[in-house]
C-alpha cells in the first residue's frame, strides 16, 4: 500500500476530487494548507506573500493504483498551456500498516 499526498491549487481541488471519484477513487482526506515551493512565494506590487494557500489531499492506495491516481491528479491540477509554478506536488510513501477504528482490525 502507498500513501499519496497531493498539494494542489485551491481552485483546482474540487476538479481533482471529482475526477478521482469518477475514476473510482472516492476515499481521501482533504485539508487547507499553506506553503511555498520553488517560486519562494509571490510578489504583487509591493506586497510579498511568503506562504500561499494550497489544498492537500491524502489517499491510501494499492501499489498498482499509484500511477493511475498520480496521472489523474496531474491532469486535473495542471494550469495554463505549459503548467505553472505552484501547480502542486505529489508525494508517495509506503504504508506499513493501517487499522480501522470501528472494527479494531488491521487492514494490511
Amino acid at each position: 500500500m502507498k500513501m499519496l499526498r497531493a498539494i494542489v491549487r485551491p481552485e483546482k481541488a474540487d476538479e481533482v476530487a471529482d475526477a478521482l471519484l469518477e475514476a473510482g477513487f472516492p476515499a481521501m482526506t482533504r485539508m487547507d494548507v499553506y506553503g511555498r515551493g520553488k517560486q519562494k512565494g509571490l510578489q504583487i506590487g509591493t506586497t510579498f506573500y511568503d506562504e500561499l494557500p494550497k489544498h492537500m489531499m491524502m489517499m491510501v492506495l494499492q501499489d498498482e493504483d499509484e500511477e493511475t491516481v498520480a496521472n489523474i491528479i496531474m491532469e486535473h491540477a495542471f494550469t495554463g498551456d505549459d503548467g505553472n509554478y505552484g501547480d502542486g506536488r505529489i508525494f508517495v510513501t509506503p504504508v506499513e500498516k493501517a487499522y480501522t477504528v470501528s472494527t479494531k482490525t488491521a487492514d494490511l
